[in-house]
């Protein structure tokens, strides 16, 4: 809200992981008048229930949800480009196969290139170069430093 003044019509692409900060996100986009896509490879989904109540937020307040397991379906006509971490805490031991499974998911300028014009990407951070490259990570679109700012003021 803070970069593009309103929420409301904004598409949101989550690309990544379908985790704890994507279900905080499923939760809330459709009740501020957000569009959501996703993509998650097979085995890495939302939760079924946060996927059921995201639905009928989506119904109720007149947004688009989807659910992809292709990264530039998610990215196309996005304003905002999104991940997290493919490996959370407690997940070490399945490094080697969720860095196989989301092959193709590292969000990158070419990813980009099917996004709204005035894209932007968020990260809650730690990043690591796997989930996105160097050049989107720096670019001006990147808000991943004011991001982690605003959650300053949350602490």
């Amino acid at each position: 809200q803070e970069h593009y003044g309103s929420l409301n019509g904004l598409t949101v692409s989550w690309i990544g992981d379908g985790n704890n900060v994507l279900n905080s996100i499923m939760m809330s986009a459709a009740k501020l008048g957000m569009h959501l896509r996703i993509a998650t490879p097979k085995g890495f989904e939302p939760d079924f229930r946060i996927t059921k109540i995201a639905e009928q937020y989506s119904k109720e307040y007149g947004t688009k949800l989807l659910l992809t397991t292709d990264p530039l379906e998610a990215a196309s006509g996005a304003n905002v480009l999104a991940t997290d971490t493919w490996i959370s805490m407690g997940q070490e031991e399945e490094k080697k196969k969720r860095l196989k499974a989301f092959q193709g998911y590292q969000i990158t300028m070419q990813t980009a290139k099917f996004a709204a014009s005035n894209w932007t990407f968020l990260h809650c951070l730690p990043r690591k170069p796997e989930e996105v490259d160097d050049e989107v990570f720096y670019s001006p679109q990147s808000l991943v430093f004011h991001e982690a700012e605003n959650r300053k003021w949350t602490i």
